[in-house]
Order: structure tokens, then C-alpha cells, then sequence
């Protein structure tokens, strides 16, 4: 069945709106305002061939963090044990930002399964369907049956935000067109800081990590979360 004209349109939105992220992400970068990561690139990135890791993957203020605030750690209801957080009640997008980014990179594989995570961290996303990227999302998590080799290791992960900011290629543009922000009022956040894997056996390894976040924070309404731009490394 042909996709309609409107779901089209959506698509097409989401990926200028990732594709602009990412610029903006450059941008930041190349000014020196984004942290670089451990060994500076992919290369960092164990391989979940070699070990049972995962692959590892703005308020003007910066925020900074070692620990959840009540608000955003509170569990989603229906189910017993372990589940993944909800999100807090802000209008700060950097607040909502590392709240997130902290629940993305937070996990114990043996109380979630692929599937409720995934659909935990979908509770983020605005309920306004031309902005929501799940699939941006979605991207972040492994799949089913790294998720599943990763269960038998009984593999957890703990995160500590280091800061959330909005990257100065993004504020310079909205000064130069206030305008621009009022259209959905869309927030680039970059988010650093260091995640701590552990598995069975005693393993346990760690590593930083960096991710923009297209925030979305409406006037007098809870901040949301619409997508995921791509990971740019210095």
C-alpha cells in the first residue's frame, strides 16, 4: 500500500531535521566545544564479537550530574521489578537531556528485555508524530540478538552524565533567527559522559561517550524528546 502524502512529508522532515543536527554537531565540534572521546573514534568502540559490551555508541547552562534526580528516575508502572525511567517534568532541555541520555545508556539485561526497553525509551519521544524519530532512537539500543547474547552475560550498565549543553553553532543560529525557534521550539543538546559496563565473571569495563539530542520544549508544556542525531567523533 503506497505511503501517503502526509506520512511522506513527515519522513522527509525527520531526516532534515537529523541531517541539520548533525551539522550543527560538526560545527561544535570543530570549535572544540564537544569533549572528545577515549582513543578519538571508532576504534575506541569495543566490538561485541571480542566482548560481551555494547558497541558504544540544551538551558544556555551547562548541567552537570553524577546521579538521578528523583524525577527523572522514576520507573514506569505495570510491570514488576527493574524498568526503564520515565521522563522528568521540565522545560530545561539540558535537564531533560541528561536525564535521557542517562536512561539510553543505563540498563540490566537480566530484568529488560530488548523490547521493553525499546519501548520504555519511546515514552520520551513528543507525541507530535511529525517530529518523533523512533527509529533515531531505536538505532541506540542493540538489537535482539546482541540484547539476547548480552542477557547470557548477565551484562548491566551505569552511566554518569558529565555535563549537557547547548552547542554554540546551534545558539548562533537561533540568534540570527529567533524566529526559527518558535516553529516547534526544537533544542540541539549535546550530552557527554562515562558509562561503566559489568558482566559475568567479573568484567567490567568503561568509556565516555557524546550524543546530540533534538529536544523538543513548547512553552509551559514538559520537554520531549524527537530525535536522535548522528554521533559525529572528532
Amino acid at each position: 500500500m503506497p505511503n501517503s502524502p502526509s506520512r511522506g512529508t513527515d519522513s522527509v522532515f525527520r531526516r532534515r531535521l537529523l541531517i541539520g543536527l548533525g551539522l550543527l554537531l560538526a560545527a561544535a565540534l570543530t570549535a572544540g566545544l564537544v569533549a572528545r572521546l577515549s582513543g578519538g573514534g571508532h576504534s575506541a568502540r569495543p566490538s561485541s564479537a571480542s566482548s560481551p559490551t555494547v558497541p558504544l555508541s540544551p538551558a544556555p547552562s551547562p548541567v552537570h550530574s553524577a546521579a538521578p534526580s528523583a524525577s527523572s528516575s522514576a520507573p514506569a508502572t505495570g510491570s514488576a521489578g527493574p524498568t526503564v525511567a520515565r521522563p522528568p517534568h521540565t522545560t530545561s532541555p539540558t535537564e531533560f537531556a541528561t536525564a535521557f541520555a542517562r536512561t539510553l545508556w543505563s540498563y540490566d539485561t537480566r530484568a529488560l528485555t530488548q523490547q521493553s526497553f525499546v519501548s520504555g525509551l519511546r515514552l520520551w519521544l513528543t507525541p507530535e508524530s511529525q517530529y518523533a524519530d523512533a527509529s533515531s532512537v531505536e538505532a541506540q539500543v542493540p538489537d535482539p540478538v546482541l540484547w539476547s547474547r548480552m542477557r547470557d552475560n548477565a551484562q548491566t550498565s551505569t552511566a554518569t552524565i558529565s555535563e549537557a549543553h547547548l552547542p554554540d553553532a546551534f545558539q548562533r543560529a537561533i540568534g540570527k533567527d529567533p524566529g526559527s525557534l518558535t516553529a516547534a521550539y526544537m533544542y540541539a543538546v549535546t550530552v557527554t559522559g562515562k558509562v561503566a559496563v559489568s558482566w559475568t565473571g567479573g568484567g567490567r569495563g568503561a568509556e565516555d561517550r557524546a550524543i546530540t539530542l533534538a529536544v523538543q520544549c513548547r512553552p509551559q508544556q514538559d520537554c520531549a524528546l524527537a530525535a536522535i542525531a548522528p554521533t559525529v567523533y572528532p
